[in-house]
């Protein structure tokens, strides 16, 4: 049993943490497989011969399958809550700009980063912070595979004795 005193807890980061303009590289990256493809494309019944069809993928413009766009978004999201979201997302109310500008394929590997772009505390909310974050997919080549912006209610800190000024 850990001593409750230096038990440290992982979390993400509340509202007064996050900083307007800090880019955040979130690692390890995830290595994209044909499992994941077919999983992922069944689970939501996206049935697109791009992502599940390899025959008619090759006769392609890309000449093989694609990953689905989706469980790039999905990933790329994913990548980033344990360092900026884990336990201190309110909500999350919305992607928007979401693009693909290059394919992923099996076996490449996505890597994600974050940047604050900006924030505001909620009028409506006390206690609580409106942040805009926008998410930057890279395969291992360094090509943006995906890009999206994403809003989140966040938390603000607790008040705590060494936080009460």
């Amino acid at each position: 049993m850990t001593d409750e005193t230096s038990a440290i807890i992982q979390r993400g980061l509340y509202y007064e943490e996050l900083v307007a303009g800090a880019t955040y590289l979130h690692r390890p990256g995830r290595t994209a497989t044909e499992a994941d493809n077919v999983l992922f494309s069944s689970l939501t019944m996206n049935t697109q011969a791009l992502h599940l069809d390899a025959a008619f993928s090759e006769s392609q413009p890309f000449g093989q399958r694609l990953m689905n766009s989706m469980w790039t978004l999905a990933t790329m999201v994913g990548a980033s809550v344990s360092q900026i979201t884990q336990g201190t997302l309110v909500a999350q109310l919305g992607l928007t700009d979401i693009s693909f500008p290059a394919p992923l394929f099996h076996g490449d590997t996505l890597y994600t980063e974050t940047e604050v772009v900006e924030k505001r505390l909620s009028a409506s909310r006390p206690g609580q912070g409106i942040v805009t974050l926008r998410h930057t997919g890279r395969n291992q080549r360094g090509d943006v595979v995906a890009l999206a912006t994403r809003t989140a209610l966040m938390w603000c800190a607790p008040e705590t004795p060494e936080r009460t000024p």
